[in-house]
């Protein structure tokens, strides 16, 4: 009871209590605590001691002790092939060439698909020169392990070294039953062609050949041992079959590189430059850069400057093709591809571009789809015409681009015409004459109508003209420039009252305003070039009645340049008081703003633009004779001021403006300090146009604050702020005008 006791109550070893748990001050890190041992040699341990066998019993006592720790490695793990290999190769050192035999037996049947243990094991054999055996265990292994091309190469090595030729041969023969790879070919072939069996190689290609029929590497090799060996007829018989082969569908550059290359060096250029057309025919150009590079460099050796512009041409085909191929409406590049082919082709491979391209035609019906693509047409026809002269086809060739074109949407005037001129250059009037009648018939356009006259013209058929006149004037009777012109032909035949009437019927009848200036000044010019005593007279009345019809003309420009060829004519021809009268009418150029509104309705901000102030708008707006006056005043009171107190012109410049001001205050009320802060940078008159009714009610109301509050001066400052709100802008834009006359 007391010892079960004592055993209940073991006590349990109490752990020391550290007292100072503050880190010492010095500290020992891994590093040291492993230098240290390394030092010291802590894990070093000294070498078994060497030990010296003097006699047959004790070699046999350490050979038992070796071998039971060799079988005991053996028996604890029988997977490990290291420990059956280290085994085997001790027993070896000792010459135990059976036992070791023995020992590699065992492994193999513990793992025979271990390829170091079949490779080690014929090693053996072999350095022991039992070549019976080792030829045995390769047999063994090529048998149960045939993909492992090792055995095959150190089998046949064996056989070659014992100068056992037939039987390499025959290894090789059963390493090529099972089709290994291309290595294992080439190493029957350098064997063969080590014994100058060269047949044999070119039987051990054919069937190699036939194994790797798509690698094209191997094609060339095959090609280039039969022309290394002097067998140019087969070598080149190589090199066609592999393109008959390839074809065009596994068509490879590199072959042709190969075969060009061939060909040069047995001096065959032509051949050479046959081969590299065949092939840029026929590869695409994005895989044909290293045919281009060889047949460029071919040419700059062996050909002459036709040659290398023959290889330009042909990249730059190929080009064109690709981008044609990808963007069939792509005009500008059939544009440059028929550029090319013009230049360097023969007239049926031009004709078959240009019937590839005109087949393209636009998908949408619109004219800017097509604008591009008739050019394609015209450049078809001048081809035909101009190069290959053929007047019928080039006929043809209008004709299929008229009637493909959809006149009753739109037309083009330009193939009208070139067709017509066509036709007058084969002598054949009647027929221009024909195709001229049908377009405007088809499609009448002042194009059409214009090249037609002129057509006539150059043709001297004025009867002819003046019928085609007279149809332009009833197919556009607004068109200033036809009368212009027809009253100009009537001119030159010399029948000027004809022109005359055609003149004041057109501007009686069918002037327009935006275009009424330029018509008038064709009138006075064509009065003028008449020879008769009275065409200055009547001239002048001209300008003066266009002057007087053109006062309501919105277009204040077309009026100045009607003033201004009135003033040169003056100039010309007037005397001073009719200069004089002219220079009165021309009007004054302000410059002004406007608020402009966004599409939204929102405030865009402000707009500054010229306009012209003749002298009858001047008169209907008194106030711009008030401003005038304010001008005059102003700068004769600066002039003053500026002759009696130079050094303080500021100042009295000041005054000036200062006393300017007030008898403007009493029919306007003044701008804010902004608004004439603003005034003051601006180099010419400027007009606001904005809406300022509550600065000018403001100022209004500061401008008679001065005076008495009675109940009568109050009325009327009631009456004055109610007809400013009435006045509107045009109060605003005399006090600003005012004020800025008063600054300037």
């Amino acid at each position: 009871k007391m010892a079960s006791t004592a055993a209940g109550k073991q006590r349990i070893p109490k752990v020391a209590k550290v007292k100072n748990k503050a880190p010492a001050e010095v500290q020992i890190t891994a590093e040291q605590l492993l230098r240290e041992a390394k030092e010291r040699e802590l894990e070093l341990l000294p070498p078994p001691p060497k030990q010296k066998i003097t006699d047959e019993e004790e070699l046999n006592d350490y050979k038992l002790r070796k071998r039971k720790g060799f079988e005991d490695n053996i028996r604890k793990n029988r997977t490990v092939i290291s420990n059956w290999i280290k085994y085997a190769q001790w027993e070896e050192s000792l010459k135990e060439i059976q036992r070791a035999r023995s020992i590699y037996e065992r492994a193999l049947d513990v793992d025979h698909r271990n390829i170091t243990l079949w490779l080690k094991y014929a090693e053996m054999e072999m350095k022991s020169r039992q070549v019976n055996h080792a030829r045995n265990i390769w047999d063994r292994a090529i048998t149960i392990l045939p993909r492992v091309n090792q055995f095959w190469y150190k089998y046949t090595y064996m056989e070659e070294m014992l100068g056992n030729v037939a039987g390499c041969r025959q290894v090789f023969e059963r390493w090529m039953e099972w089709e290994p790879d291309e290595q294992a070919w080439h190493s029957y072939i350098n064997f063969e062609l080590r014994y100058k069996e060269v047949d044999k190689a070119r039987t051990i290609y054919e069937r190699y050949i036939l194994l790797f029929l798509f690698s094209l590497k191997n094609w060339i090799k095959y090609a280039r041992f039969e022309e290394k060996h002097g067998y140019i007829a087969h070598s080149r018989k190589v090199y066609e079959r592999a393109v008959e082969f390839f074809g065009e569908e596994h068509v490879d550059e590199n072959l042709f590189v190969a075969f060009a290359r061939f060909e040069e060096t047995q001096k065959e250029f032509e051949r050479v430059r046959v081969i590299y057309k065949y092939a840029l025919d026929r590869i695409p150009k994005h895989q044909a850069q290293e045919l281009f590079k060889n047949y460029t460099m071919f040419e700059k050796k062996f050909g002459d400057r036709r040659g290398i512009e023959d290889v330009i041409v042909s990249k730059r085909r190929f080009q064109y093709e690709e981008e044609v191929k990808a963007n069939p409406h792509n005009y500008d590049a059939w544009f440059d591809y028929l550029r090319l082919v013009e230049s360097d082709a023969d007239p049926d491979t031009v004709r078959e571009v240009y019937e590839r391209a005109i087949a393209n035609i636009p998908p949408i019906q619109e004219k800017r789809h097509w604008r591009r693509y008739i050019y394609l047409w015209i450049n078809y026809g001048l081809y035909e015409e101009l190069e290959v002269k053929d007047p019928e086809r080039t006929r043809q060739v209008y004709q299929a681009c008229l009637d493909l074109i959809p006149h009753k949407k739109f037309t083009f005037a330009k193939i009208w015409l070139l067709y017509a001129q066509f036709e007058i250059r084969q002598k054949n009037l009647q027929g221009a004459r024909k195709v001229m009648g049908t377009a405007i018939g088809k499609c009448p356009k002042n194009k059409l109508l214009k090249g037609y006259i002129e057509l006539e013209l150059q043709l001297r058929e004025f009867d002819r003209c003046r019928k085609l006149y007279e149809k332009y004037l009833e197919f556009s009777p607004e068109n200033c420039t036809t009368w212009i012109k027809f009253a100009e032909l009537e001119t030159i035949l010399g029948d000027v009252d004809r022109a005359q009437i055609f003149s004041h019927f057109y501007i009686s009848n069918c002037l327009l305003p935006k275009r009424g200036s330029k018509v008038w000044i064709s009138y006075a010019k064509f009065e003028l070039s008449i020879d008769s005593p009275d065409r200055l007279q009547k001239c002048r009345q001209i300008y003066e009645e266009a002057n007087k019809g053109m006062r309501s003309c919105e277009e204040k420009e077309e009026r100045l340049m009607l003033l201004e060829s009135w003033r040169e004519f003056e100039k010309e021809f007037g005397s001073d008081s009719t200069m004089e009268r002219v220079r009165k009418l021309l009007p004054e150029k302000v410059k002004k703003r406007r608020k402009l509104t966004a599409e939204d309705g929102s405030d865009a901000g402000w707009e500054e633009y010229y306009d012209y102030i003749f002298p009858e708008d001047a008169a209907n707006q008194p106030n711009l004779k008030l401003l005038a006056m304010a001008k005059m005043w102003k700068r004769k009171q600066a002039d003053d001021t500026v002759e009696q107190v130079p050094d303080k012109s500021p100042t009295a410049e000041e005054a000036a403006l200062s006393s300017s001001s007030e008898p403007a205050a009493e029919n306007q009320p003044e701008n804010d300090s902004d608004k004439n802060t603003e005034t003051e940078t601006e180099q010419e008159k400027t007009y606001d146009d904005r809406d300022d009714d509550d600065n000018s009610s403001s100022s209004s109301s500061s401008s008679s604050s001065s005076e008495s509050d009675s109940e009568e001066e109050k009325e009327e400052k009631k009456e004055e702020e109610k007809e400013e709100k009435d006045g509107g802008g045009e109060k605003k834009e005399k006090e600003s005008r005012s004020s800025e006359e008063e600054k300037d």
